[in-house]
Formats: structure tokens, C-alpha cells, sequence
């Protein structure tokens, strides 16, 4: 019974069960969510480009052509969730549909499609684009700067809530008529709007950049550095960084941005609008540096739909949990061979990204990992930790991780782009946490009862494995060269004794 509900559970969590529909100014999406709720996964993405806002700036109203592609385009999304058995819709609108004056005559004509909409407030917007930041960077304290086509969000973050939250009318459709203008008027212009959030530069932390003219900032960056991930999510920026960055493409040629992968022909238009407006906004705010966030204002609407002690869990153990699952590999277990294998991570570079839910984590891909062929093992799984997107996990984080699974196939040097993304210290310690579990599977298959009846001790100078002694048989050549291969990893001697000493006790046999 237990088993059914927990399979029932999971084809719940597997098919489509929250949607978003986010009528904003640049464009009109539907994203369909499955997985656990505190870690989502995008079960389907649509978007009409239909740029409702590009009149705003002059005319102020929402384009005839434009209102007439949207309301298409939600016909469609509205029949799309209804075929699909999505109940949980949730339908925002943004600045074009806020600002406009025709703005209540177009709501009108999208509820009459069955949708009920929401006409988010600036702060209302900042606020869900903010609490998308927090969802995805638990802990996060700085100054959310959400880009969309009809206006700049910012808002202070700290302790998992919100402040100060800003609606500027500096979106991507409205920058190009202030950059006519000419330079000096458009700096002028865009520092005036930033004086109503002066409270900003008095906010400590980095400036969190949501949208997905931000994001084409930093594929750009990644790409011209040849950096060695491609997703921008938890990507970083110092300000001297993004400063140069965004001289350069202020002055470029979107249609040559367009030929950089990652970047589409919409975004590459309105970067380098958004790049000349990067520079006064890093002046006036003065941030820590740069965080690019692929959570905005959709997942922030979901996540603060969410029971308070489900909002509290760990977005990236509740991700890798959903993922390896299916793949053998239970959080239970794997907590289980990471108590076993914790001496082999004593005396590491310790920071503020908690090395043990890193090691946690790597555990349960670990064990997923022996699931793959053998040939495709090594390169599948290092995908896994370096290209699958996972929330709450940092650049450095992901190569701790695919450095303890290259260790669990047996080759734990670090690669260049390892040794891009962390100091050879970490690498070398995770490579161990993988080499140990290597020895953890080789000593009786890592099965529980292996587990409870053998330990690993370190000392100074030697690593210990103790086994009771009715349970030698367990010790073959092949767990001898497994213990050398870690003792040595880690510059000790190693030896096999009788006995499971009690925590803490080592080189005795109690």
C-alpha cells in the first residue's frame, strides 16, 4: 500500500498540475509545471510574441495587430490547460495591460475566454518577481532588477522577505525611444527614474537580474569568456565585469548577437538597449555585483502559493530527491552511504555553501548514476551536475559535484572546466567523496546491511575500514584496491581491521 501511494505520488508530481499565464509586455506565455512543488520543472512552455507594449511610449495604447495576436494566442493557452487537465491556472498581466489605456477594454476580452486575470500592480509585480529569487536562491539578501518589455522591477530582499519594491518605466520596448534621444539625454533620463529607489544603493548584496533580456547578457558574457557551463541561471558578475560587458554591447550589432547561441532575434534587438541602461543602473545602485536569476515573477507566483513548511524545504535536495528516485537511488539510503563515507571529507576547504548538502546530493546522483550502462556512465551523469538545472546550487556547487562523480567512476582528477569553476582543494576533496562511495559499492554491493555492520575511520595518518568479524568475507582484492585507491587520494596509509569501533574511536577494536 505504502509503495502504490508513493508511485501514485510521483505520477502526479510527473504530469502537468500548475500552470502561469503571464500576459506581459514583450510577450504572452504559458508555462506548464510538474515535479515537486518546491522544485518545479517546466512540463510545457508556449509564447506569442505579440509585444503589446511597443506603443507605449508613444501612443500609449496597446496596438490593434498586437491585441488581436494576444487574444489568439490565450485562446489557445486556455483550451491547451483545459485538454490537459490543468485546474491551477493562474493568469497576471503586466505593464503594457497596466499602463495602457485600452488596458480594461483588453482584460475584458481575454475573461470572456475563461480566464480570470489578474492586473498585477508595479509593486505587485516586483514582489512576485522577488519572491522568485528567494524561492531559487534561498537566503538570498540583495536587490532584485526584474527587466521586462514594459518596465524595470527592483526590490530589496533579505531573510526570505521583501521591500521597497519599484516599478520603473524602463522596460526593453520603452528604451529605444529614450535612446533617440541621443546619450547624454537617455543617461539623464534613466538616472531620473532610478532616483525613487535610492534605497537601493543603502541595500547590501548582489542585484539579482531576472528576465530574459538579462539572461541574454549573461550568455553573452559566458560565451565570449568561453566559459564552461551555458545556462546563466546562478551565473555571476563583478560590476567591474559587467560594466565592460556592457560597453561593448551597447554598440553592437544585434543581428551579429543574434549568431551567438542562446540568443534569440528578440532578445538580441532589445540588448543593446539594455546594456546602455545596465551602466547608469550599476552607478546608481552600487550592488555587490552580479546574480542572473532564471526564476522571475511566474515562479514566484507559485512559490508563494506554496504551505509555509513546504517553502522551507531545500529546493535542490527536493529536485535531485524527485530525479534519482526512479533511478534507485532513495534520500533515505543515500544519507546512509553519506554518514558512511564522511571521513573521507573531513578536513576540507569549508565556505558558505554547505559542503554536506553538496555531498548529499552527489550521493543520491551517484547512486543513480550505477543505473547507466558503463560506457555511458561518466559523461551522462557529469551532464547531470553540470548542465541540468538545479536550484539553490551555485557554479562552484555543481563542480563539487561533478568532480565526486567522476571520482565514483574511478577517474577523479579534475577536468579544465572543473578547475575553471573551483579551487583545486574543493575538486580534490569532492573527487573523494566519490572514490569513497566507490568503495561503499564495492564493499557488499552498498547495501544496508554492509552499511550498519563496517566504518570508515580516519586518523592522521591512516584510514581505517572496520568490518565485524563474521562479515569478512565481504573483503575482497577488489575492496582492498578501492580502500588503497581513497587512502591514497587522500595521503594515508590504510588497513583493515575486525570490529566496528563506536564514533570517534579509531584504531581500536572496542
Amino acid at each position: 500500500m505504502i509503495a502504490s501511494a508513493k508511485r501514485d505520488l510521483r505520477l502526479k508530481h510527473d504530469g502537468p498540475q500548475r500552470a502561469v499565464i503571464d500576459i506581459g509586455s514583450n510577450t504572452v506565455r504559458l508555462v506548464v509545471y510538474s515535479g515537486p512543488p518546491r522544485a518545479p520543472a517546466v512540463w510545457l512552455n508556449e509564447k506569442v510574441t505579440a509585444r503589446l507594449g511597443r506603443d507605449l511610449a508613444t501612443t500609449g495604447r496597446i496596438p490593434e495587430d498586437a491585441r488581436e495576436l494576444a487574444l489568439a494566442g490565450l485562446a489557445r493557452f486556455a483550451l491547451i490547460c483545459r485538454d490537459i487537465g490543468v485546474a491551477d491556472v493562474q493568469t497576471v498581466a503586466t505593464a503594457a495591460t497596466r499602463d495602457a489605456c485600452n488596458g480594461p477594454a483588453f482584460v475584458e476580452s481575454v475573461e470572456k475566454l475563461g480566464l480570470d486575470v489578474r492586473v498585477l500592480t508595479g509593486e505587485e509585480e516586483a514582489e512576485a518577481s522577488a519572491y522568485g529569487v528567494i524561492g531559487g536562491f534561498p537566503g538570498a539578501r540583495g536587490v532584485v532588477a526584474d527587466l521586462g518589455g514594459g518596465s524595470l522591477e527592483l526590490v530589496a530582499i533579505e531573510n526570505g522577505k521583501t521591500s521597497h519594491g519599484v516599478s520603473l518605466p524602463l522596460g526593453t520596448l520603452r528604451l529605444p525611444a529614450l535612446r533617440e534621444r541621443g546619450p547624454t539625454e537617455f543617461r539623464k533620463a534613466v538616472k531620473k527614474d532610478l532616483t525613487r529607489a535610492d534605497w537601493a544603493r543603502h541595500h547590501d548584496g548582489p542585484l539579482y537580474m531576472v528576465g530574459g533580456t538579462w539572461r541574454a547578457l549573461a550568455t553573452f558574457a559566458m560565451h565570449k569568456s568561453a566559459y564552461p557551463l551555458t545556462d546563466p541561471q546562478a551565473f555571476t558578475l563583478r560590476v567591474d565585469e559587467a560594466e565592460k560587458i556592457a560597453r561593448k554591447l551597447e554598440k553592437a550589432d544585434p543581428n551579429k548577437l543574434e549568431d551567438i547561441p542562446g540568443i534569440s532575434s528578440s532578445r538580441a534587438a532589445g540588448l543593446p538597449d539594455a546594456a546602455a541602461m545596465l551602466r547608469p543602473l550599476l552607478k546608481a545602485l552600487r550592488p555587490d555585483g552580479l546574480v542572473f536569476s532564471s526564476w522571475g515573477l511566474r515562479e514566484g507566483l507559485l512559490y508563494r502559493s506554496l504551505d509555509p513548511l513546504v517553502a522551507q524545504r531545500d529546493p535542490l535536495l527536493a529536485a535531485i530527491a524527485h530525479f534519482t528516485e526512479p533511478r534507485g537511488a532513495s534520500m533515505s539510503h543515500a544519507t546512509q552511504i553519506a554518514a558512511w563515507t564522511s571521513e573521507a571529507a573531513r578536513g576540507g576547504e569549508r565556505t558558505h555553501e554547505g559542503e554536506e548538502r553538496l555531498r548529499l546530493a552527489a550521493m543520491m546522483l551517484a547512486m543513480a548514476q550505477m543505473r547507466l550502462e558503463p560506457n555511458m556512465r561518466l559523461a551522462h551523469s557529469f551532464d547531470w551536475a553540470m548542465e541540468k538545472r538545479w536550484l539553490g546550487l551555485s557554479h562552484r556547487g555543481r563542480a563539487l559535484i561533478g568532480a565526486a562523480l567522476r571520482g565514483a567512476c574511478g577517474n577523479p582528477e579534475p577536468t579544465d572546466a572543473l578547475n575553471l569553476l573551483a579551487s583545486g582543494k574543493s575538486l580534490r576533496e569532492a573527487a573523494g567523496w566519490g572514490l569513497a562511495f566507490r568503495l561503499c559499492r564495492r564493499l557488499g554491493a552498498g547495501s544496508r546491511a554492509s552499511l550498519l555492520t563496517s566504518r570508515l575511520n580516519r586518523s592522521d595518518d591512516a584510514l581505517t575500514l572496520w568490518i565485524e568479524p563474521e562479515r569478512m568475507e565481504l573483503v575482497s582484492d577488489i575492496v582492498k584496491s578501492e580502500l588503497a585507491t581513497l587512502a591514497e587520494w587522500l595521503d594515508l596509509d590504510w588497513r583493515i581491521e575486525e570490529g566496528v569501533p563506536a564514533h570517534g574511536a579509531e584504531g581500536q577494536n572496542p
